[in-house]
């Protein structure tokens, strides 16, 4: 990442979030809208856009900006010492932004009012501690992947996504960035913004915990 300017660094998590936002949102509503009512198949497709796109994006943008395109993966990231306060503090601030951008540009592909406030609720302590497991995983499946096999972090991450949006209740946001953008599209992937804090607060509770525990784990011994 030395090699690339921070102005360039946050243009790519920007853009990057954003694209990745535009995928989710608009492969709900695309799967909402062709599904015929069948609410496991429009997640199905959501599920594999998603996964997809991850790869992809990571792919392009990770050698420029490490990709993190969340502001949990970031946090991470500089408790590790591997980014400095400031520039963490911007890569979430354009994380934000960038997702919300790519809201805005799903709805204007579908031709969906562009300013929206989801309904769909989404509380209790089964989707709490969903998005804690699901973020957990998610930041254990970085540190694995770019301790081991550097070059399958953008599939490990796109494999693990696309198996937790099935096996959390909560379909796995595991990124408080997506979650705030979600909170503004009151379609298939929406979340109410009264239950984004919770998500959040279990986002980032998750992402500590992981660090803690495969900070411990991966560390080789001296004996």
């Amino acid at each position: 990442m030395a090699r690339f300017s921070i102005t360039r660094r946050l243009v790519s998590e920007a853009l990057g979030t954003a694209l990745l936002l535009a995928v989710v949102i608009g492969s709900g509503i695309m799967g909402e809208r062709l599904s015929g009512g069948n609410v496991a198949l429009a997640l199905l497709g959501n599920t594999l856009a998603t996964g997809a796109a991850l790869v992809v994006l990571i792919t392009i943008f990770g050698p420029i900006s490490g990709a993190h395109f969340n502001p949990a993966v970031t946090l991470v990231a500089t408790l590790r010492r591997e980014l400095p306060f400031l520039d963490a503090f911007f890569y979430m601030v354009v994380q934000i932004a960038g997702a919300l951008v790519g809201v805005i540009a799903a709805h204007a592909m579908f031709a969906e009012p562009l300013m929206q406030v989801s309904e769909k609720l989404r509380d209790g302590p089964a989707q709490a501690f969903s998005e804690f497991v699901a973020t957990f995983g998610l930041v254990a499946t970085i540190l694995g992947t770019v301790r081991f096999k550097p070059d399958f972090v953008a599939v490990g991450v796109g494999l693990y996504i696309t198996a937790a949006y099935w096996f959390t209740a909560s379909t796995s946001f595991a990124n408080p960035a997506v979650t705030i953008a979600r909170s503004f599209s009151n379609t298939f992937a929406g979340i109410a913004p009264a239950s984004a804090p919770t998500f959040i607060g279990a986002q980032l509770v998750g992402a500590l915990v992981a660090a803690v525990v495969f900070g411990w784990i991966l560390k080789e011994s001296k004996e």
